[in-house]
């Protein structure tokens, strides 16, 4: 029973007993969830899932509903669910993403905001609440009017790139039709990404070739650094020639013919750039997209998590809807041609690799996303074709990380038992799924790195150790 209930949950927390003197221990998580996609909340399970019962399950469904109703405002769309497993009680509280966030925690004069990270739940910080304001009232940043005058600020790029891309001609009534103005002349956020001018801070791009596999230092690893500031459309531009500059299109040689071998689809990393520039958070004061391009990979990363608070390693590609952080920019892109719409931009850049000559499983894009950034990896085609024979997928892992210096790092950090979150600080790799892919399951499957749990591979206090 417990298993199937924790089957249909997206997220979920265990607690062994209701516990009403420290109620902010659970409520905080049913802020959390319907701050997000919603969650599960079990009452007489442990961590380990196992199921340990509750005394009086009709007192604490009621003490929970009166808690909810008394500590969370506004209040949530819930459902208690009571079950029996291996004859104890146990009660399951499922909380609905809300519409009109933020939903806080209230007690003691003090009220907080939830959200996850990872496991847990925490304070969301200011430029997530202020994100979570705009939802509740059904607003986004890029449609709010601001003080600056149109008629202060030049266009020039917007509207030749219009002409150019489209065959019309950018009217001043575009300016209010497309919601970059208001009838009175003001410009809104969106209007402000993409004056000429340079007025929106953050609008901004930092773009490094590094030498080698991983960071360093940006004077002494750095082959090629660049930063860019401004419209939206010159970032796209200089973070594509910077892109372009810093990799290589191969050829082979046929009878008649040569074949090209670009070492990224042009195509798929025009949708990661422009998913970075367009459906970023530009709440988050002080940040930057950042282009990170290695030996072996391209590292696309951007400020905010997926709008809807889902991490997208957790979704199917294929079924992602489209929610737009950004609705005014990502429709005007839309209409230059730059970008895709209704969801389909990561599945294009799936596709667009795919077609890449040379192309295997293994050099599936990577996607990566936390409540505060979002990643995009393509993978080097031409670095893996030429340092790797093509053999069994389990064989042509083992061939490259046997060359990865990260591996012997990670052992010796590994004398004594770490947790996953240790070794990639360690390592220095935020992106968790290529930390799985390229060391962690490579190390496991030779057996130089093993669980101390191994017969719960996901449990929370799962821990690694050198063999």
């Amino acid at each position: 029973m417990i298993d199937e209930l924790i089957a249909e949950s997206t997220e979920c927390d265990f607690k062994v007993a209701l516990e009403t003197r420290e109620p902010k221990s659970w409520l905080k998580s049913v802020s959390a969830y319907a701050n997000s996609i919603g969650g599960v909340l079990f009452f007489g399970v442990d961590n380990e899932k196992q199921v340990v019962g509750l005394q009086d399950i009709k007192r604490d469904s009621e003490i929970i509903s009166r808690m909810i109703k008394d500590r969370i405002t506004p209040i949530p769309l819930f459902e208690l669910l009571a079950s029996r497993d291996g004859g104890k009680d146990i009660l399951s509280l499922k909380v609905h993403p809300g519409r009109s966030t933020p939903y806080y925690y209230k007690a003691d004069g003090v009220m907080e905001a939830y959200i996850r990270i990872g496991n847990e739940s925490v304070v969301a910080p200011d430029y997530l609440l202020n994100e979570l304001i705009l939802k509740g009232t059904n607003r986004s940043f890029d449609a709010m009017i601001t003080d600056a005058r149109k008629s202060d600020y030049s266009f020039t790029l917007l509207e030749a790139t219009y002409l150019e891309q489209t065959g019309l001609r950018f009217d001043a009534s575009d300016y209010v039709s497309f919601g970059l103005a208001d009838k009175k002349g003001f410009l809104t956020n969106a209007g402000k990404l993409m004056a000429d001018q340079y007025i929106v801070l953050n609008s901004r791009v930092f773009c490094t070739r590094w030498n080698g596999l991983g960071k360093g230092s940006i004077f002494n690893d750095a082959l090629d650094a660049k930063e860019y500031e401004g419209n939206l459309l010159s970032l796209l531009r200089n973070s594509s020639d910077f892109v372009r500059n810093n990799s290589k299109v191969r050829f082979v040689k046929e009878a008649l013919y040569r074949i090209d071998k670009p070492d990224y689809a042009e195509r798929a990393v025009t949708e990661a750039l422009v998913n970075a520039l367009i459906h970023r958070d530009y709440i988050m004061l002080g940040s930057e997209v950042h282009i990170d391009v290695y030996d072996d990979r391209l590292e696309i990363q951007s400020p905010g998590g997926m709008y809807y608070g889902r991490e997208i390693q957790d979704c199917d590609i294929r079924f992602i809807g489209s929610a737009r952080r950004n609705p005014i920019l990502a429709d005007l892109f839309h209409r230059m041609k730059f970008m895709e719409r209704r969801g389909s931009g990561l599945p294009k850049i799936l596709s667009e690799t795919a077609k890449l000559p040379g192309y295997t499983e293994g050099m599936k894009p990577v996607f990566f996303s936390t409540p505060s950034d979002f990643r995009v990896v393509l993978k080097n085609i031409n670095y893996f074709s030429e340092t790797m024979h093509v053999k069994e997928k389990a064989q042509v892992t083992a061939q490259v990380t046997a060359q990865d210096p990260r591996q012997k790092l990670l052992l010796e950090f590994c004398a004594i038992p770490r947790t996953r979150e240790e070794m990639q600080a360690f390592i220095g790799i935020a992106h968790r799924e290529y930390f799985r892919s390229s060391l962690l399951k490579p190390l496991l499957n030779s057996g130089r790195l093993r669980m101390t749990i191994p017969d719960k591979p996901n449990s929370r206090n799962q821990k690694y150790i050198a063999f």
